[in-house]
């Protein structure tokens, strides 16, 4: 890289319709969109950097990228993982199999047979066994990795998943093992990707890393050399970055690497706003992403991608497919449906004008005038309304109901799904909706978010500016970041406080010293140590901030538990894991300020047919760009910009803040 500083940072955030870019340059923001290549997801993240101008920054090494990917997402819930062999102790080949006999529908007395995730013919089993004791139980013979190597070779898979038991206390089997795979073959080993008990949930992650870890690496690969000089990071799960490099080793901690980049954006927002308490709405072309921020984004142990568990540190999220390109049907009973199911980036929705033809909910507000048939989708996109209303009208007919109507059904429809959703994070786990702000970003997320306020009983909504690209945005905003764990398995009474400070300070040192190599200051590394608790014989955990006294620690514990589950039990406290979270902030980014003045007038006028379907009205169309600091829009009315549309319903009020963020509040008209 030059030894001048970089003059440019980008934000790139790849989904599965849209890929966004976010541009920070001389204190000035510039945001673009293009269809994503989901085939080859760098050509889109190519395309960007040149309709951007920034192919000299690239050749000069002046430009940051950092980007969020959905590449491990998509492959892991479309099952296009790698040919992956998995090595486990004998006796235990089946593990990922029979996993923990938990059964989706209890009272199913005839579910449908799981695809298992790895098949027999790739299940090895070897020596080298540890017990939970440390002790070695079987040692790992040169016959045990000669047959390995020789059912390797005969297989020729693409990547290798190396799990052993109680590998955490003690790795040498699994380095052993690992260092006699033939070249050319990813690896993966499970004291590395999640050195912690459970054996099932570690060999899930270690699975999935080295099931999605080629084609992660390949395409990160192919990004880096197109890019050369220019450095680039990514997102992982966690809400942190890291360097391309790692992150191509890392698979499974990138499978929210795109949603993560929204909750950094947003807990930046809510700090800023001093409204620490937010409920998040990120709603793209494909997915609807939910979460809930009390101060901090929390992390979960307990996440699921698809049917699988995935046990690393990532954003509690709740993610359901329901997005602008949902598409709706009619199902075999005759109802209307909407969803899973997307038109993605190719052929898109049928307004696109990209030669689909099917019903989606983006062709459902071109319908009814929410989403202009003016509009420019990502500045240089025209939407055909034409081809919107010809997509809907096959399913009205069916339903024997007007355009508008089945329209408005399929909105309706959606907008329940993404409700639910949000009561899943709020409501089912105690908390009131009515208490957080909704802040919602996405580039369909401003044509919805009055809807799920109105149904929610939330007093406040607010819609960043940037919303449409606003997890592009977040990528700029996040944090460098290390997630480092180690299974200790004590009881909290007996534990040895020099021995578990000195454990933490091995995990720091090592979290230190990555960030180092990727050229973090020291002096900007900051620690934070927590600990992993649970009554005896309990087999979930709390996690709380570590403190160097048990006693303190057991009360800290006891509340917890009782805030979490409404009861504290009179039994011993089991301390199961260390972890060390290590950040860097890397870039300082403040928003520039929109213009001052006299309010701005609305651009035209549109014909919007109103909640009811039955009724239809013209309303004013505003730039996003000219609105004027504290200018007031009462609703309805419409808010545009080159990457999004607010649709502000009627009794609902915007007011534009100094950052050009529109706080909307109920009205009494």
């Amino acid at each position: 890289m030059s030894n001048l500083a970089p003059l440019a940072y980008l934000g790139v955030d790849t989904g599965g319709t849209f890929t966004d870019f976010v541009l920070f340059q001389d204190n000035q923001i510039h945001c673009y969109k293009c269809p994503s290549t989901p085939a080859q997801p760098e050509v889109a993240i190519l395309n960007g950097i040149r309709q951007l101008g920034l192919m000299d920054l690239v050749d000069a090494g002046r430009l940051v990228v950092v980007h969020g990917s959905t590449v491990a997402t998509n492959a892991a819930l479309e099952g296009k993982g790698a040919k992956t062999v998995f090595i486990t102790n004998r006796g235990f080949a089946d593990m990922l199999t029979i996993g923990r006999q938990t059964r989706d529908k209890l009272y199913d007395l005839k579910p449908k047979p799981k695809v298992v995730p790895v098949p027999a013919s790739l299940c090895l089993e070897t020596g080298g066994r540890v017990g939970a004791d440390g002790v070695i139980v079987e040692a790992l013979s040169e016959h045990d990795l000669d047959r390995l190597i020789a059912e390797i070779k005969r297989i020729q898979p693409d990547a290798v998943a190396i799990n052993l038991l109680f590998s955490f206390i003690d790795s040498q089997f699994e380095k052993a093992i690992a260092e006699h795979i033939p070249e050319g073959i990813f690896i993966s080993r499970s004291s590395e990707v999640l050195p912690e008990y459970k054996e099932y949930e570690r060999g899930m992650a270690t699975w999935l890393n080295a099931w999605l870890g080629p084609k992660v690496a390949s395409y990160l690969g192919n990004l880096r050399a197109s890019l050369k000089r220019t450095p680039i990071s990514v997102m992982q799960s966690s809400g942190g970055t890291t360097d391309a490099a790692n992150a191509a080793q890392r698979a499974v901690n990138l499978l929210l690497s795109g949603p993560a980049g929204g909750l950094a954006a947003a807990k930046y927002l809510g700090q800023s706003l001093q409204r620490p308490k937010l409920m998040s709405f990120d709603m793209g072309g494909t997915s609807s992403d939910v979460a809930l921020i009390n101060g901090e984004i929390k992390l979960t142990n307990e996440g699921r991608i698809g049917p699988y568990p995935v046990a690393v540190p990532m954003v509690d999220m709740h993610t359901i497919g329901a997005g602008g390109g949902s598409i709706a049907y009619l199902d075999e009973g005759g109802m209307l449906r909407v969803g899973p199911e997307s038109a993605g980036a190719e052929p898109g929705p049928a307004c696109y004008n990209k030669g689909g033809l099917k019903p989606t909910v983006t062709d459902a507000n071109v319908v009814l005038g929410r989403l202009p048939a003016n509009a420019q989708l990502g500045g240089d996109m025209p939407i055909n309304y034409e081809a919107a209303r010809a997509a809907i009208n096959g399913l009205a007919n069916s339903l024997g109901l007007s355009i508008e109507n089945a329209a408005a059904g399929i909105v309706d429809i959606a907008n329940e799904h993404m409700v639910r959703a949000l009561r899943v994070i709020s409501v089912q786990r105690g908390h009131d909706p009515a208490d957080f702000s909704l802040c919602c970003f996405g580039g369909a997320g401003g044509l919805h978010i009055c809807a799920l306020a109105d149904a929610l009983a939330c007093h406040e909504i607010i819609v960043p500016n940037y919303a449409g690209v606003f997890s592009a945005l977040g990528m700029l905003l996040a944090p460098r970041e290390r997630q480092l764990s180690r299974t200790i398995n004590t009881g909290l009474a007996e534990t040895n406080i020099a021995a578990l400070e000195q454990a933490l300070l091995e995990l720091a040192d090592t979290g230190r010293e990555q960030l180092i190599v990727e050229g973090i200051d020291a002096a900007q590394i900051v620690t934070n140590a927590s600990v992993d608790l649970c009554y005896v014989g309990q087999s979930y955990t709390l996690n709380l901030a570590w403190q160097n006294d048990t006693a303190n620690l057991q009360s800290a514990f006891h509340k917890a538990h009782r805030d979490h589950y409404g009861h504290e039990l009179d039994l011993p406290i089991q301390l199961i894991n260390i972890r060390q979270a290590l950040r860097a902030d890397t870039l300082e980014l403040s928003l520039p300020d929109v213009l001052t003045g006299p309010p701005a007038h609305e651009v035209d006028f549109h014909t919007i047919t109103l909640d009811d379907a039955e009724h239809m009205t013209s309303v004013p169309r505003y730039e996003r760009q000219q609105l004027r600091a504290h200018q007031v829009i009462t609703g309805p009315a419409l808010i545009s910009d080159t990457v999004a549309t607010v649709w502000i319903a009627r009794h609902w009020q915007a007011q534009a803040d100094p950052k050009g963020h529109l706080i909307l509040n109920k009205h009494s008209q």
